[in-house]
């Protein structure tokens, strides 16, 4: 019947049986709409696992449908909304969790009194009376042995052990009897807890009882509920560790880039500082350029001065002696 339903609903559509008048209120259902369990378009609706047990949730009050989740899982959105579905799905199962551990640790405390209370269960009246017996009566022939060993009686001293030792057997075996109905007793009211679930379990109860209970609804629920925290938190323990390492990465090429930049202007720097320096040389070299030729133009003005001064100084000289000459008298040799 309910396949047939999602036949036609699929085919004519949820409002197929709506009147003109319902039709107008009517409002068609996407999955991003807050009617619609996201527990259920994510992964799982709390609400269902544990239906008929004792830990049952009850209905769950949105919708869930099996369109709506196809229709989730092919929307271009899907993967935008899984992390929003997932926190608020993983916050309900903490929650769940807590409370459960909350039992676990009251039941642990039970048992914890149970065990310390119980007394060691008393022995019988009857097997009480047997024991007593049989003590009275090894006590006896015990007695008579030794009255048969002091006055030589061996083979009837012998015989009388024989049957002490009889009833030393008898003895052992009732105690021994005594003893598992003690530990019998105590293993039948002994109980264990499930860590998983919670619940109540007779320690080494029938295999075919355990495996039913690890089975259940309840078990495998709550099974369900902490695989999927342990999942959702090793997740994000992931992701933040990647996002870490893509911070570090980032930092690190920053890094590399500005050590990169700085070399770059040092080299710059060192670049334009060298040709500062050439221009500066250069600068010098011709300033001392400049001065050399000024000196030897200089020197060359004061050698062609000297010169010139030498050759007219002579010239003068040469003429003052000519002048005394012709002024000096004429001596006429006789």
């Amino acid at each position: 019947m309910d396949a047939q339903r999602a036949l036609l609903d699929e085919l004519m559509g949820a409002a197929r049986n709506l009147t003109e008048e319902e039709r107008k209120g009517y409002k068609e259902i996407s999955w991003d709409d807050r009617e619609v369990c996201a527990f259920y378009m994510v992964r799982f609706c709390p609400h269902d696992l544990f239906v008929n047990t004792r830990s049952d949730l009850g209905p769950c009050p949105r919708i869930h449908d099996q369109k709506l989740k196809e229709s989730f899982e092919k929307s271009p959105r899907h993967d935008s909304y899984v992390p929003r579905f997932e926190a608020e799905l993983a916050q309900f199962c903490e929650k769940l969790v807590m409370d459960l551990d909350r039992r676990v640790r009251r039941g642990r405390e039970r048992l914890a009194q149970e065990v310390e209370v119980t007394p060691p269960p008393p022995i019988s009246a009857e097997k009480s009376e047997q024991l007593t017996v049989l003590e009275e009566k090894i006590k006896n022939l015990l007695e008579q042995v030794e009255a048969l060993g002091e006055a030589g009686k061996v083979d009837e001293a012998e015989a009388l052990m024989r049957k002490v030792d009889v009833l030393n057997v008898e003895k052992t075996i009732l105690t021994q009897q005594t003893q598992n109905d003690k530990v019998m007793l105590a293993q039948e009211k002994k109980m264990a807890l499930c860590e998983i679930c919670g619940s109540f379990l007779v320690a080494n109860d029938a295999a075919e009882r355990t495996q039913s209970h690890v089975t259940g609804k309840q078990h495998i629920g709550y099974g369900m509920v902490r695989d999927f925290i342990t999942e959702y938190k090793e997740a994000k323990e992931k992701a933040r560790e990647e996002e870490r390492l893509a911070r570090e990465k980032e930092a690190e090429e920053r890094r590399k880039q500005r050590e990169k930049e700085n070399e770059n202007r040092s080299r710059r720097s060192h670049s334009s500082e060298r040709d500062r320096s050439h221009d500066r040389d250069r600068d010098r070299n011709r300033e001392w350029n400049g001065r050399g030729s000024r000196d030897d133009r200089r020197g060359s003005e004061r050698r062609y001065d000297n010169v010139r001064n030498g050759r007219d100084g002579g010239r003068d000289r040469y003429r003052a002696r000519n002048r005394s000459r012709s002024r000096s008298p004429v001596r006429h040799r006789r």
